[in-house]
């Protein structure tokens, strides 16, 4: 997120990051953040709360206008419940990440030649 942010401002363009995950944001330090403490994948809001979700953008965004320091991140000061019992819940469930491998894992055969052939296309956006 902060590598492609930071690459989109040399080019002149404004980012806005946002974030659930705060100390994720900080160790990849984009230009700007939003954070929001929401659980993970509730960035923008909580489901069906168009309105709340509005909000929540409206005041994101915002943010390019008095953030400059680079790397700042801002607070979004919206709650997910009266109480933060939702955190326990969350971190409750664990982790079911699998373990990483040292070889690159593919889908299938076909999958694994294209990657060892590279070759990639240019990038239309970068030019590399």
């Amino acid at each position: 997120m902060g590598l492609v942010a930071r690459h989109v401002e040399a080019a002149g363009i404004p980012t806005l990051c946002m974030s659930s995950a705060l100390d994720i944001t900080r160790s990849v330090n984009p230009p700007r953040a939003a954070f929001l403490d929401f659980p993970l994948g509730h960035t923008t809001g909580k489901p069906n709360q168009p309105e709340l979700q509005r909000r929540i953008l409206v005041d994101a965004l915002s943010s390019l206008e008095t953030m400059t320091a680079p790397g700042s991140v801002r607070s979004i000061p919206y709650r997910w419940s009266d109480d933060e019992g939702w955190k326990e819940r969350a971190f409750a469930e664990g982790d079911n990440r699998l373990p990483r491998h040292d070889t690159p894992q593919y889908q299938d055969e076909a999958d694994r030649r294209r990657a060892e052939a590279g070759g990639a296309p240019a990038c239309p956006v970068c030019r590399s």
